[in-house]
């Protein structure tokens, strides 16, 4: 503990004189005659332990120590308090407000210099632990910003893979992505859902957005890239793509041996997002509120990019011709209150549309 800090605080000049003659050839010793003078130093100089006596005029040590351990800087530091007072009341009042230790009066040498040598051991020890968790905690943090970093580039990765079988790009998935999130927050404002729409749950529904088309890679090419009007067959198998999206993430899920957030809202959205209000959907034919929140909202968010989009088959609509199909489809395609919600930020759409165009 050589090198160790020792603030004296005592009223009275010769207990201070004799305290740093029994510890100054060990100890670097600073010393204040009251409380006031004592804090003021605290503000200035690295303090390891300070020895403090209780009765001092003006502010006594139970001041002196509340103090203390209101101040971030000092609360940590062990507080051994120099009294004759030796009531189990007095030792009982210091304590609670965080003394480490008491040394009545008149003052033993070897007791100081063991009481001192045993609370520096163990400040060293807890300030050791305390590093060491700092660092666990750093450590950690960058782990899961590392696991999610390779999380969303996995996502995008199997989200492109499937876009580009069908000639949408890149900017499709980022579009969408910024189009349910935007959504999303605006009917977070409503009190129905303001407990379920946190931000951290929003922002699972746009990582997890990218995913809504995975089912894709397992149709044909002959139906996928045809520029025509599906024929009833072929639409229906188009149609399985909800389910095959949703197969390929469970089975993701799956062999991961646990359940993650992101891999539950990224399966809604594949196998519901073709829903419909009414329930004229697929590939369940559930309607309303059935329908979760995250794929109600990928649907706006899909249909919206879908037809401001050229495509094999179509040519790019006008934002305002989307707009009036989209309010067709209120309360039949969509989910009314998410159609009032669009409308209101509509503008907000179509800066994204244009900021990510194709």
């Amino acid at each position: 503990m050589e090198n160790a800090t020792v603030l004296v605080v005592d009223d009275v000049s010769e207990n201070l004189s004799f305290i740093s003659e029994v510890i100054g050839d060990e100890y670097r010793v600073l010393a204040a005659k009251s409380g006031s003078v004592a804090l003021a130093i605290l503000d200035r100089h690295e303090i390891d332990i300070i020895l403090l006596d209780v009765v001092m005029p003006n502010m006594d040590g139970y001041e002196v120590i509340t103090e203390l351990k209101r101040n971030p800087k000092s609360k940590d530091i062990p507080v051994i308090f120099l009294t004759a007072k030796s009531s189990v009341e007095d030792e009982k009042k210091g304590f609670l407000l965080g003394a480490s230790d008491y040394i009545s009066k008149p003052i033993s040498p070897p007791i100081l210099m063991a009481r001192l040598k045993t609370h520096l051991l163990n400040k060293r020890s807890k300030d050791f632990l305390k590093s060491k968790n700092l660092y666990l905690e750093e450590e950690v943090q960058k782990r899961a910003a590392q696991m999610s970093e390779l999380q969303d580039v996995t996502i995008m990765a199997m989200a492109s893979l499937a876009e580009t079988r069908d000639e949408e790009t890149g900017f499709h998935i980022k579009r969408t992505q910024l189009y349910v999130k935007r959504l999303a927050e605006e009917l977070a404002k409503l009190p129905k859902y303001q407990k379920e729409l946190t931000p951290e749950k929003i922002n699972i529904f746009y990582k997890s957005a990218p995913l809504h088309d995975i089912g894709k890679v397992g149709i044909p090419d002959s139906i996928l890239l045809k520029p025509g009007r599906l024929t009833e067959n072929e639409f229906e198998v188009m149609k399985t793509h909800a389910v095959m999206g949703y197969s390929a993430i469970n089975q993701a899920e799956q062999s991961t041996g646990t359940a993650h957030d992101f891999l539950e809202v990224a399966k809604e959205i594949a196998l519901y997002h073709h829903e419909k209000w009414d329930g004229s959907g697929y590939p369940k034919g559930i309607r309303g509120e059935q329908i979760p929140i995250c794929a109600r909202l990928m649907a706006v968010a899909d249909v919206y990019d879908a037809l401001i989009s050229k495509r094999v088959y179509k040519q790019a609509m006008t934002h305002q011709q989307a707009i009036e199909i989209i309010l067709e489809g209120k309360g039949t395609h969509f989910d009314p209150q998410l159609i009032d919600l669009f409308v209101e930020i509509e503008h907000e759409f179509f800066a994204i549309s244009e900021k990510y165009h194709d």
